[in-house]
């Protein structure tokens, strides 16, 4: 089960539930892949919704290593993701809120 206070979000893949987290180094990871040239510039352009389905992939991916799950992009594209498209991109972007908020100051109180 995941634990938010620790940053991290549930995904349910092939139906089993996994923890996604995002460490320095699934940051780092993310960062590099994406090309990014600061986290900052990663995390606006999530924000402002100017990604594209493979770097929600990225997220997604990275967010799982850093949960401890070893998977890799191709692996998670084949997976079923338990409520499609949107339920993806709905975790992807709690997690980036979750790892970039303080406890407390997160409107929905995760």
């Amino acid at each position: 089960m995941a634990n938010p206070w620790r940053g991290e979000v549930e995904l349910v893949v092939d139906g089993e539930p996994r923890v996604m987290r995002l460490t320095l180094a699934a940051l780092a990871e993310l960062e590099a892949r994406l090309k990014s040239e600061s986290l900052v510039e990663l995390i606006q352009r999530f924000e402002a919704g100017g990604f594209r389905v493979r770097d929600l992939v990225a997220l997604l991916t990275a967010g799982l290593n850093g949960g401890g799950w070893k998977v890799s992009e191709s692996e998670l594209m084949a997976a079923r993701v338990e409520g499609g498209p949107l339920a993806a991109a709905q975790a992807a972007a709690r997690l980036l809120r979750i790892t970039f908020t303080l406890p407390g100051e997160d409107e929905e109180g995760e």
